[in-house]
């Protein structure tokens, strides 16, 4: 058995592995960073921190349960700033743009579901903690 060597490429900058792998678009050889301008940077760092204290001035408000949901919500978007933009999804593939945010919409649907329905019986375990 016999090692050939690999067939001569027409592209003398493309990676010898492409396509292989995983994605085989992400080879040492093809890794371009790019540069995020300190403007928008400093303008999702601003939009984190109004939303940080959107959260915390959320509470002073009542909502009854959509509370929780507010809260939730406000998460989420603070989820979504950090991973297009500190993590660099957003000059990634839309694709897993597009997954992230579906995954952490979920996230919130569940969490709220769960969160307003224990909500709704903890009356029901205050009086059966206390025995009244």
């Amino acid at each position: 058995m016999s090692h050939r060597p690999p067939p001569p490429h027409t592209d003398p900058h493309a990676s010898p592995h492409e396509g292989e792998g995983h994605g085989g678009s992400h080879g040492d050889d093809d890794h371009h960073p790019h540069v995020v301008p300190l403007r928008l940077l400093v303008g999702v760092f601003v939009a984190l921190l109004f939303l940080t204290w959107a959260t915390v001035a959320i509470v002073e408000v009542d909502l009854g349960a959509f509370n929780v949901w507010a809260a939730l919500l406000i998460a989420f978007a603070k989820a979504v700033l950090v991973a297009l933009y500190f993590m660099h999804l957003r000059w990634d593939s839309p694709y897993n743009s597009l997954v992230l945010i579906a995954a952490l919409l979920f996230v919130v649907l569940f969490l709220g579901i769960t969160i307003v329905d224990t909500l709704q019986y903890q009356p029901r375990l205050d009086i059966w903690q206390t025995g009244n």
